[in-house]
C-alpha cells in the first residue's frame, strides 16, 4: 500500500542516537553533563568579559556573541532530546519540529559568520596594527552582530517558509536527535527541488564563502607574520590568533565531518552521532580553548568564580569601549 498524502501533519517521530534502551541513561547523563558544561562555560565567558574593562575589546565583544550564540544552539537541541529520552517518547510536534530547525539553522549561521568577522578582526589586528582602533570602531562593530543576527534570520526564515508549502506522508519518522532541515525533508511526499537548490545555494553563500574569507584572511597574516624578523615577535603575533584558528579548525572540521559521514555511510545513527561533535561538542570546548590559552581572560573568569569580579553589562560594551578610546 502507498504512503498516504497528508498535507497537515502532527508530529514527528525522532530516533535519537541510538534505540538500545539500555544505553538511554548512559545518553541521558552524558547529554546533560555536556549541555550544563556548554552552557556554564560559555555564560562564564559572557559575565568575563561584561565585568572587566580590560576586555571591553573587538575581540572579546565578538567573542562575547560567540558564545550566545553556541548557547542559543545547544539549547534548542539538547533539553528536547533529554525530555525525550527521559519520558521515552520520540513526539515532536510539527511545530515544535519546524521551530527547532529554524532557531538551529539561526545559530549554527551565527557561529559561522562570527568567525568569519573575528578573523577579519584579527587580520587587522595584526596587519594593520596601528590603524585598528580607527577600523575595528564599536559602531562598525556593533553592525557586523546585526548583519550576522540578520542574515542568519532571514536564511533560517527562507528555508523554514519553504518547508511549510510541503506535503508529508504517513511515515514521519526522522533519523536524528533533532529536527534538521534536511531531514525534515527526506520525510516529505511532495517535490523539494526548490529546497535542496536553496540549501545547496545557502551553503555555497554562508558556507564556502565564510571559509573562503577566513582562508584570504590567515592568508595574509601568516604572510606579515613570516616578515617579522624577531622569533619573540613571531610568537606574540600568532598567540593573538591562536585561539581563534583552534575554535574555526574546530567548528569546520567538525562540520566537515558529519558532511563526508553522511556522505560515505548508509547509517543514520552514524551520522546522528557524529552530529553530537559540531553541536554539542564544539559549543562545549570554545570557552576552554580561549580561557586556557588567553592569560586576560583566564585571570577574569578566575576572579569571577572566587566572587571577586562585578559585572558591568554586556550591552554597555561599545559605550564603554569607545569612552575608553576617546580618553587616549
Amino acid at each position: 500500500m502507498k504512503p498516504e498524502n497528508q498535507t497537515h501533519v502532527a508530529e514527528f517521530f525522532l530516533l535519537g542516537l541510538s534505540e538500545d534502551p539500555g544505553l538511554q541513561p548512559v545518553l541521558f547523563g552524558l547529554l546533560l553533563t555536556m549541555y550544563l558544561v556548554t552552557v556554564l562555560g560559555n555564560l562564564l565567558i559572557v559575565l568575563a568579559v561584561g565585568s572587566d574593562p580590560r576586555l571591553h575589546t573587538p575581540m572579546y565583544f565578538f567573542l562575547c556573541h560567540l558564545s550566545l550564540a553556541d548557547i542559543g544552539c545547544s539549547s534548542t537541541i539538547i533539553p528536547k532530546t533529554l525530555v525525550n529520552i527521559q519520558t521515552k517518547s520520540k513526539a515532536i510536534t510539527y511545530v515544535g519540529c519546524l521551530t527547532q530547525a529554524f532557531f538551529f539553522m539561526v545559530f549554527l549561521c551565527m557561529d559561522n559568520l562570527l568567525l568569519t568577522v573575528m578573523a577579519y578582526d584579527r587580520y587587522v589586528a595584526i596587519c594593520h596594527p596601528l590603524r585598528y582602533t580607527v577600523i575595528m570602531n564599536p559602531r562598525l562593530c556593533v553592525l557586523s552582530v546585526l548583519f550576522c543576527l540578520l542574515l542568519s534570520t532571514a536564511d533560517s526564515l527562507v528555508h523554514s517558509l519553504m518547508v511549510l508549502r510541503l506535503s508529508f506522508c504517513t511515515h514521519l519518522e526522522i533519523s536524528h536527535f533533532f529536527c534538521e532541515i534536511t531531514q525534515i525533508l527526506q520525510a516529505a511526499c511532495s517535490d523539494t527541488l526548490s529546497n535542496d537548490i536553496g540549501i545547496n545555494l545557502a551553503t555555497i553563500l554562508l558556507g564556502v564563502g565564510p571559509l573562503a574569507g577566513i582562508i584570504f584572511s590567515y592568508g595574509q597574516i601568516v604572510s606579515s607574520i613570516l616578515r617579522i624578523p624577531s622569533a619573540g615577535g613571531k610568537y606574540k603575533a600568532f598567540s593573538i590568533c591562536g585561539s581563534h584558528l583552534c575554535v574555526v579548525s574546530l567548528f569546520y572540521g567538525t562540520c566537515i565531518g558529519v558532511y563526508l559521514s553522511s556522505a560515505f555511510t548508509d547509517s543514520p545513527e552514524k551520522t546522528a552521532v557524529a552530529s553530537v561533535m559540531y553541536t554539542v561538542v564544539t559549543p562545549m570546548l570554545n570557552p576552554f580553548v580561549y580561557s586556557l590559552r588567553n592569560k586576560d581572560l583566564k585571570g577574569t573568569l578566575r576572579k569571577l568564580t572566587l566572587g571577586t569580579s562585578s559585572f558591568s553589562g554586556l550591552f554597555q560594551l561599545p559605550g564603554v569601549w569607545a569612552s575608553r578610546k576617546s580618553q587616549r
